[in-house]
């Protein structure tokens, strides 16, 4: 695999300024600014751009070209920025990638029109690249659309919820997050023309990566630092969220530990000068080491599903950026 690292790092650079370049003229010097500048404020924040990646990359797997499924790439980020966007105001968080989020610096009717913006432009763009394959492409990514939506309407209502199961939290984030990313590697695999065999294997690796991905979110929310992340550390437990963490520390805890676990579902969260008392909880508890098993339990199933891929080296790629997924920082 490491004979790969420096033309996979010279991919992710090539192909991530394309992609940025084809967001930025999908919203630039469109008519109303009212509508499309606040969009635009939040796309050229930045972003990993891991869903075009794994889209140009599904391409390239079964042999397609990547010109042919740029405006794809493109159509699948303006859809997870959508779902962000939306996400800030249902969460009222402040800041996202290190900036002020959108209903914060102009109002909640603004950012919802703009969130809605972006995900019409997202099936302007989609359309652009589906060609004979149009019903394929087009059905994987309102399925996924479907399914984030239920995702996030899940993880609203565990927050009411006293009792949720660690089963019932995965069911939600391969909604709310690896139904996209698995979508991403399907719409690839689908434009690049390949066999049923390897979409299937795609999407299998899409959807493990992204729960492996989602818990990896969790798990930063609480040990990372600001910067890195570029919103708040410890937001989860702060807005009472049910995360991978919260609920492992809580099945396992006992006494004085489950009762201040309990207070969080009955304040619906706690204040920040409280996280670190919980960090600390969490660390006696061993959480972070169940946390790091189960990302490192699902990103495993998630490469043996691309075992029979024939590009060696793209397969190779594919297990470059699942060990970058899992040892990120923000």
């Amino acid at each position: 695999m490491g004979r790969y690292e420096k033309e996979f790092k010279n991919f992710l650079d090539r192909e991530k300024k394309i992609v940025d370049s084809k967001l930025s003229k999908a919203l630039k010097k469109r008519k109303p600014e009212s509508l499309y500048e606040p969009g635009y404020y939040f796309i050229e924040s930045g972003g990993k751009r891991l869903r075009p990646l794994l889209v140009l990359l599904s391409v390239k797997a079964v042999g397609g070209k990547l010109d042919k499924a740029y405006n794809a790439a493109a159509a699948v980020e303006l859809l997870h920025n959508f779902t962000l966007v939306h996400d800030d105001i249902m969460d009222n968080a402040d800041k996202r990638r290190n900036i002020v989020t959108i209903h914060k610096k102009y109002d909640t009717p603004t950012a919802i029109l703009a969130g809605d913006s972006l995900v019409s432009i997202a099936y302007e763009y989609l359309l652009k690249d589906c060609n004979g394959t149009a019903k394929k492409v087009l059905s994987a990514f309102t399925k996924s659309l479907i399914e984030v939506c239920e995702g996030q309407s899940m993880d609203k209502e565990f927050e009411l919820r006293e009792a949720v199961s660690i089963d019932e939290y995965i069911l939600m984030i391969q909604k709310k997050t690896a139904a996209l990313i698995e979508m991403c590697c399907i719409t690839g695999a689908i434009i690049g023309g390949g066999k049923e065999k390897e979409i299937k294997s795609l999407a299998k690796f899409g959807k493990n990566i992204g729960i492996a991905f989602q818990i990896q979110d969790d798990l930063l929310d609480i040990i990372g630092n600001e910067d890195d992340l570029g919103k708040f550390v410890g937001g989860d437990l702060i807005e009472g969220k049910k995360t991978f963490l919260f609920l492992r520390a809580l099945e396992i805890s006992k006494g004085i530990d489950k009762d201040k676990l309990l207070q969080v579902i009955q304040n619906k969260g706690i204040e920040p000068e409280h996280i670190q008392s919980y960090k600390e909880l969490y660390q006696r508890l061993n959480v972070f080491t169940d946390a790091e098993n189960e990302i490192k339990y699902y990103t495993n199933l998630a490469l043996k599903s691309i075992e029979k891929l024939k590009n060696e080296k793209c397969r190779g790629f594919f297990a470059l950026l699942a060990d970058l997924l899992i040892k990120r920082r923000k």
